[in-house]
């Protein structure tokens, strides 16, 4: 893990408008965003377009041009970092799925190809329309879920980023996590 107190100072200094602070920064989170782009892109299908450095890529740029946010620590810069990749892959998922042809290669039997890729792209969709659904119901809920599972904060960090108790978190992510379940499942 990072010293969480150096990469909250830096945050700090770069919402005040420090461009020097940006650069220390980089190579202090760059580790972590790379096991977070790692994590994103486990759950991906296999011979996805977007590998882990053109996600981490992608998502640092929309980090730095990101001047509205008021960075308040560590485990808020790596929970609006989760965000950002979720979305880089949700819009991938979305932009797939609406194509009628195209995609990655996968070798897989004829008779199972034909709807693999629209499938795989639908289910990252249905997965993001439902979990838009539960914060519309519970918006807390909702960061908790991608917190967790997008961002892979631990309970600590994400009461932390919430500003709320980890028996909270613990309540909440067990509640998200069941209706979820119940949502993908069409039930």
């Amino acid at each position: 893990m990072l010293p969480q107190h150096q990469v909250t100072q830096l945050l700090q200094k770069w919402n005040e408008g420090d461009e020097n602070a940006l650069a220390e920064l980089v190579p202090l989170v760059h580790d972590e965003l790379h096991r977070l782009a790692h994590q994103h892109m486990r759950r991906e299908r296999a011979g996805h377009v977007l590998q882990t450095s053109a996600l981490i890529n992608e998502a640092y740029l929309r980090l730095v041009d990101q001047p509205q946010i008021n960075w308040q620590s560590r485990a808020h810069f790596f929970g609006i970092a989760a965000r950002l990749m979720r979305r880089i892959l949700v819009d991938d998922a979305r932009k797939r799925n609406a194509s009628k042809r195209g995609g990655s290669f996968i070798q897989v039997p004829l008779e199972n190809a034909e709807n693999l890729a629209q499938e795989q792209a639908a289910n990252v969709a249905a997965l993001d329309d439902a979990l838009q659904r539960l914060e519309k119901l519970d918006e807390r809920q909702g960061k908790i879920v991608e917190l967790r599972f997008f961002g892979g904060l631990s309970i600590e960090e994400t009461a932390e980023v919430l500003a709320v108790s980890q028996g909270t978190i613990i309540r909440d992510w067990s509640f998200a996590r069941a209706w979820l379940r119940n949502e993908m499942s069409g039930a």
